[in-house]
């Protein structure tokens, strides 16, 4: 099934790269027109769109920058993809997470997406909008080491809820996206690898059966960017406060401690 966003507009935080890169360019492809926030404009973003803003969406005013740069340029906002998150430090237990840490996580995964929702609104409301929220399937899992990422996202997605509550009804659908293991540089990068005495290929390899993925694959960004551009076109419109999960049939193992 193709999908045809001709026309519309699109605004992606955390596009630089993993599944924000991946998001925007499958939204191009689909035919709309995408404004990229990044707090690093990377090239490949810039091959896929010339819209971008170099932004700290952590900031108070980042989000906003971001809605009013786009709202300049496009004049309205059809589609709005809150993908700025992660911040994910692991903790040997929940006495071990300082408030530090709880206050960044949250202000990294839960409060962008609160800025960025709040100034986009207005105009996604005149045009019968979509807001996609991308979170994580850590959101409804339980790890001690991890309870700050986990609560982060289960507020994410019932922020998702709350919004579709009441604003459904004025045609703007609010979904969560949460995905298993991804195949991003989470998961990628050398530094993880050499931890483990491997090379980032063989570690990649690993994943799978370390985290239980009955496909045998970890998941990619294309997957997910594949599902924003469908619950992006309205063409199941009763799709709406719905969390879905792409987990590659996850059953995960007790150690099983990281996320996506």
């Amino acid at each position: 099934m193709e999908f045809d966003l001709t026309g519309k507009t699109a605004v992606v935080t955390g596009a630089g790269a993993g599944i924000g890169l991946a998001v925007t360019q499958k939204l191009v492809s689909a035919g709309a027109d995408v404004f990229g926030g990044a707090r690093t404009v990377s090239a490949d973003l810039l091959a896929t769109t010339p819209h971008t803003l170099e932004v700290d969406l952590l900031t108070k005013q980042g989000p906003q920058s971001l809605i009013d740069a786009a709202l300049a340029k496009f004049g309205g906002i059809d589609i709005l993809v809150n993908n700025v998150g992660g911040g994910v430090k692991l903790a040997s237990g929940f006495l071990d997470i300082e408030d530090d840490v709880w206050q960044h996580t949250f202000e990294l995964n839960v409060l962008t997406t609160i800025r960025a929702t709040r100034a986009a609104l207005p105009s996604l409301v005149e045009r019968n909008g979509a807001i996609i929220n991308i979170g994580s399937m850590n959101s409804s899992m339980v790890d001690p080491r991890l309870g700050h990422y986990s609560a982060a996202k289960a507020a994410l997605t019932n922020i998702g809820k709350a919004l579709s509550a009441e604003f459904s009804s004025q045609g703007v659908r609010v979904n969560t996206i949460s995905p298993g293991p991804v195949r991003t540089r989470l998961w990628t990068n050398p530094e993880i690898a050499k931890r483990a005495g491997m090379t980032p290929e063989e570690f990649v390899a690993t994943v799978p059966k370390m985290t239980g993925l009955s496909t045998g694959e970890m998941i990619d960004p294309d997957e997910i960017a594949t599902l924003v551009v469908m619950l992006a076109s309205g063409r199941v419109r009763s799709i709406t406060g719905a969390e879905v999960m792409i987990d590659a049939g996850m059953a995960p193992p007790a150690h099983y401690n990281r996320p996506s």
